[in-house]
């Protein structure tokens, strides 16, 4: 990763400027960076999209953005920067004639023209080519790509190979936000700066990891394009096994990207494939039905709005992962993600095997295992979950659980806290790849995804209900129970 030099200053111009994405993510993660001065002074904003606005309509649509998801008071000093690099231009991204009202804005020759694609991923190949008919594109120029990729890896090369026409394979930036969180990113210092993890950090000492990305919220307005993609599809394909290549990857030569993406990739190709013969042993899918979701009512899938009642999609999956080297044989990975569940959690948790005899009989009959939790949302931080012993005098030792906890919060008051985002957008614009995903990486993720899709075809594996504010299908306990372990609550 690179050292805070001098960067150039960049064109970044959004494709897709008033869509949700744009305005519920991008803009906020812009202003925070302004706010913290780390934008080069001549970078500018232009948005892009196909609706006509007045004068200053997009300075307006950025300022109700912030309004709406900032949580915190705009600065005056700051919005004015802010504002003042912003600019607008109606293309319909459809009509490769249009892109030339760009060579009026953007200037090659000083500025870096950085292209944020938010919008669908059908879109790119278009953007591509305008952005090649213009003649507007260098050698320093980038493409940022948002996911989904594609839905298959037939799809996803397609994508990939149209791109490739115009942007060299250095110049593209492959964005999943999970690899800009604080936490994501300390598992590299975790496990490479401390003795303590590197030197026990493989199948003689580990005995299962557990990762879940819990979210509390349904469809919101997006069942059409949910329910052709899926919950496997839409977050363990890209955040979970993103999450799974950082937690059990081999130490990197260095922090550069090529070094990241080689380890990450090795781990991709040593997953177990899931196939027809053992998918109902290792998945479970599942479809939220009507529950309770902090007191309220909420529908079932099949009953949000615009839904096709006979709907097979699974808005929940969970799966045991094997991953075939030397490092991680016999440890299970257990993946879980899905919508409506209790709450919002994201989370890894490390179980340590069991001492091998117990002296403690008499405060526990059974030593239970030390666990290493790193909460990646909502609360930020790591614990350590060990015994110790109770003070006082006379009689036995007693035993009692404990836990070593480090609130990323609370440690590190003084220090600015971003989102994904904001890390991924700056890192962008400065060039740096290494937190971006490689062709390679998510093409051998599509790959493993979709063997488990195939074989839930052939296999015709139908969702297990679960109700909405629960931590789904009892199936997902079983897949545990199986091999005598239970889910982390």
């Amino acid at each position: 990763m690179k050292s805070n030099q001098k960067f150039k200053p960049c064109d970044l111009v959004i494709y897709g400027a008033l869509g949700d994405l744009s305005t519920r993510k991008l803009l906020i993660s812009l202003y925070r960076l302004e706010k913290s001065e780390l934008i080069e002074p001549e970078t500018r904003i232009i948005g892009i999209d196909r609706h006509a606005l007045e004068e200053g309509g997009f300075v307006k649509v950025a300022r109700k953005s912030l309004q709406s998801y900032l949580n915190e008071t705009i600065e005056d000093e700051v919005w004015q920067r802010y504002s003042a690099r912003m600019q607008y231009l109606m293309i319909d991204l459809t009509q490769l004639d249009q892109y030339k009202q760009l060579n009026a804005v953007i200037d090659s020759k000083s500025r870096v023209l950085v292209n944020y694609l938010a919008v669908a991923p059908f879109l790119f190949k278009n953007i591509c080519q305008g952005l090649d008919k213009a003649k507007i594109l260098t050698r320093e120029s980038r493409v940022v790509m948002e996911k989904p990729i594609g839905n298959d890896l037939k799809s996803n090369r397609e994508i990939n190979d149209a791109v490739a026409e115009v942007f060299n394979e250095d110049q593209v930036f492959r964005i999943d936000h999970y690899l800009g969180k604080e936490t994501v990113l300390n598992l590299l210092a975790l496990r490479f700066a401390n003795s303590i993890f590197t030197t026990n950090w493989n199948h003689n000492t580990i005995d299962h990891i557990q990762i879940t990305v819990g979210e509390e919220v349904g469809i919101e307005g997006r069942w059409e394009y949910f329910d052709k993609t899926g919950q496997l599809r839409d977050m363990l394909q890209n955040h979970l096994l993103q999450i799974l290549t950082f937690i059990t990857m081999e130490p990197p030569a260095s922090l550069e990207a090529e070094s990241i993406h080689s380890e990450k990739i090795k781990v991709l190709k040593a997953l177990r494939p899931i196939t027809a013969d053992n998918v109902e042993e290792v998945t479970v899918r599942g479809q939220y039905t009507a529950g309770y979701m902090k007191g309220q009512a909420v529908p079932g899938y099949t009953e949000e709005e615009g839904a096709d009642k006979e709907s097979t999609t699974e808005s929940f999956v969970a799966v045991r992962v094997d991953i075939d080297n030397w490092r991680w044989a016999g440890v299970p990975i257990y993946l879980r993600t899905g919508k409506r569940m209790q709450n919002k959690r994201t989370e890894i948790v490390v179980y340590f095997k069991r001492l091998p005899h117990n002296i403690f009989k008499d405060s526990y009959r059974e030593l239970p295992p030390n666990k290493l939790i790193i909460h990646l949302q909502p609360k930020e931080g790591v614990e350590i979950e060990m015994l110790n012993k109770v003070p006082g005098i006379g009689g036995s030792i007693t035993l009692q659980q404990n836990k070593l906890d480090l609130s990323f919060s609370e440690t590190f008051k003084n220090s600015p806290f971003f989102g994904g985002y904001e890390r991924l957008i700056l890192e962008a614009m400065r060039g740096d790849p290494t937190l971006f995903l490689s062709r390679q990486e998510i093409e051998q993720a599509w790959a493993w995804v979709d063997s488990i899709q195939d074989a839930w075809a052939r296999r015709k594996i139908a969702p297990k209900p679960y109700s909405a504010g629960s931590w789904g299908p009892v199936a997902s306990v079983a897949l545990l129970a199986r091999d005598g372990r239970a889910w982390e609550e």
